[in-house]
């Protein structure tokens, strides 16, 4: 057979076989990738402070230490998702997984900026096998609407879990190791994964993917990276002539994808799913979720350690009530999605998240940290609410051979999300820091240079200064640094909230319709019925 999967063995409602216990046991080793890429994403946060001291990066460097990952992945998760569908989802998630390894083990011992923005490269090229893979192995897993919903109310869990144990974990580390540190605790799940997968997880593929066009994988990237590549200089430099330039030929690359997909028979991604209400709104929610919470953990991961001087330990105990709430929401949106749309959890989500960044502007620069602990909950309350619905829509949308395809695009939304808000609001919170610190009276000028450079470097000019000297300085960095804390907020909220009325508009309904509860549509349904129109 071309195609193999975990094959369900219990009948379900409707006839729709339900997936048995080996499926759930698939489902379990399937969401330590997830686990492990969640806690790779927030122990980053913890460790900047400390990377920041030791390799001296600038503040471009830093930036694109934290955000060049996303960036790579981002770019190939759709070339992988249809790879996975094409080489078989096991196999690539197995080769991703090795890779995944040994790039942290590279990271991890990195002597200098250029070669950590290298190894993170690197994490992102093999980190892009990892979600669409697994993704897309539990939609061909679970073909029964409310056993996918469970499977993917877990799977999403162990997103939100990693991000409640990376805060801790790293924290640990931090306190009684290097920051490399943070790279090796990849290398026990990876070992778990390759022992696991190939015992419990049976491959799956698309049984007819034709051939997979090359002009579209090199389009794909040529558009992605000089789009991001542009609004980034944006953010951080106004307009200039490289800037516009990056990002108009990310577009127009990107408007000459989407017309070969459109002429393909076989395309890299089937642009048709996009006339899917639900699938539309479902990848520009998954969008939206991981660019709050990711440049939120970005910038207030600096906040409590370098503005307030609490400890990583302490700071990453602050932010896991919220982390817990994400994950115990998700499965709360299980049971709402028998009572409300899809349309009014995600307007109730992203209406969390927009109280949690207008909290946010109230910061202060001394005693802030029970605002951020309610700011923060309120933001994984969202996030919690709304990934596991999005994630169902956006499968359901697509017929089992392309779930490669979709996972790929939901991933791809989640990993832009995550580099764009870094990279978008990052940029924003660095402009507004080096415009607002001005001269220290007593400081030099290469130690005010580097002070300007990054809030850490800050830190680390006030320790080399006499006490009321270094002190000023240090005051006045951390105003500055709380100052565009203040406006990436605002920023933020506005976007959240625009996001809000996008989904309430496009998912409106006529009544019967919207009555239908979240997850009990067949799968797959929607999209045949939507693409026919899109393609009269």
């Amino acid at each position: 057979m071309s195609s193999a999967e975990a094959r369900p063995t219990t009948p379900g409602s409707g006839g729709t076989p339900k997936a048995g216990p080996r499926g759930w046991a698939a489902l379990a080793v399937l969401t330590l990738p997830v686990l492990l890429i969640s806690v790779d994403m927030t122990v980053l946060g913890f460790a900047v402070p400390h990377l920041s001291e030791d390799l001296s990066p600038t503040a471009g460097q830093l930036l694109w230490i934290v955000d060049i990952y996303g960036f790579v992945l981002a770019g190939l998760l759709v070339t992988m998702g249809s790879l996975g569908d094409r080489i078989g989802r096991r196999r690539l998630l197995m080769i991703g997984s090795a890779g995944f390894g040994a790039a942290s083990l590279l990271a991890a011992f990195a002597p200098t900026p250029e070669i950590l923005i290298a190894a993170r490269a690197l994490l992102g090229l093999a980190g892009a096998t990892l979600m669409p893979s697994t993704l897309s192995l539990l939609r061909n897993i679970f073909l029964d609407p409310r056993q996918r919903l469970l499977a993917i109310a877990i799977w999403a869990s162990g997103f939100s879990a990693g991000a409640a144990l990376g805060p801790i974990i790293g924290g640990w580390l931090l306190e009684h190791y290097w920051w490399g540190s943070v790279f090796l605790i990849n290398l026990p799940v990876m070992a778990v994964t390759l022992v696991t997968v190939p015992l419990l997880v049976r491959e799956s593929r698309n049984p007819t993917p034709g051939r997979l066009d090359l002009a579209s994988v090199a389009l794909s990237m040529g558009a992605m990276l000089p789009a991001v590549y542009g609004v980034k200089k944006l953010a951080e430099h106004g307009l200039s002539v490289t800037a516009v330039g990056a990002f108009a030929i990310g577009v127009a690359l990107g408007v000459a994808f989407v017309r070969r997909q459109l002429k393909l028979a076989d395309p890299l991604i089937d642009v048709r799913l996009f006339a899917v209400r639900k699938f539309s709104v479902g990848v520009a929610t998954n969008f939206m979720l991981v660019f709050a919470m990711v440049s939120s953990l970005f910038f207030l991961t600096q906040y409590l350690q370098l503005v307030l001087g609490i400890n990583p330990m302490n700071a990453g105990l602050l932010l896991l009530p919220g982390l817990v709430l994400s994950v115990v929401l998700s499965f709360v949106a299980v049971v709402l999605a028998r009572r409300l749309s899809l349309r009014a959890i995600i307007v109730i989500a992203l209406a969390f998240i927009a109280a949690g960044y207008l909290s946010l502007t109230q910061a202060p620069t001394q005693g802030g940290a029970l605002l951020v602990v309610v700011a923060f909950a309120l933001i994984c309350t969202g996030a919690g609410l709304a990934e596991t619905l999005t994630n169902d829509a956006i499968l359901s949308a697509a017929p089992p051979a392309r779930a490669g395809s979709a996972a790929a695009v939901s991933e791809t939304a989640y990993e832009l999300g995550g580099a764009l808000g870094v990279a978008l609001l990052g940029s924003v919170l660095t402009a507004v820091y080096q415009f607002r610190l001005g001269d220290v009276a007593g400081v030099p000028a290469d130690a005010m240079g580097a002070a300007r450079d990054t809030l850490g470097g800050a830190v680390i000019s006030a320790e080399s200064l006499p006490g009321d000297t270094g002190t000023a300085l240090l005051d006045a960095a951390r105003l500055a640094f709380t100052d565009g804390m203040h406006l990436t907020s605002v920023i933020a909220t506005v976007l959240v909230i625009g996001a809000a009325i996008m989904a309430w508009t496009m998912l409106r309904e006529p009544a019967k319709a919207s009555a239908a509860p979240v997850g009990t549509a067949p799968a797959g349904a929607e999209a045949e019925q939507d693409e026919q129109k899109a393609r009269c």
